[in-house]
């Protein structure tokens, strides 16, 4: 069974930066894309970014694009998402995900959750 640790979430003003790390164990962590997904206060959970299980494609909603980059290392089994000029807005639990099947991009096992704070 998968399990994923997300940390790195915190308080930081507008226009900062966070990194954001999804810890990965249980299985091959490169056979397997990774996203990262975010429930913002009173809204459903949204999708945030995707990248394949080489590292490639990544995948970005409008609203992070240009803002946000995701990564991976697997030989740490270990996925990032950079986040700078953070706004308000983006105040959430961050989650990473990963699909059930590697060849999928349907994303159904979750982390915990990392809080992020945008202050203005």
């Amino acid at each position: 069974q998968v399990q994923l640790v997300e940390s790195g979430g915190g308080l930081v003003q507008a226009g900062g930066s966070l990194r954001l790390s999804c810890a990965a164990s249980g299985r091959t962590f490169s056979s397997y894309p990774m996203g990262w997904y975010r429930q913002r206060p009173g809204l459903e959970r949204e999708f945030v970014a995707s990248i394949s299980a080489s590292g490639g494609s990544p995948y970005y909603a409008d609203s992070v694009k240009g803002r946000f980059t995701i990564s991976r290392d697997n030989a740490k089994s270990t996925a990032y998402l950079q986040m700078n000029r953070l706004k308000p807005e983006d105040t959430a639990i961050y989650y990473c995900a990963v699909p059930k099947y590697s060849y999928s991009f349907k994303f159904e096992i979750w982390g915990q959750g990392t809080q992020v704070t945008v202050s203005s």
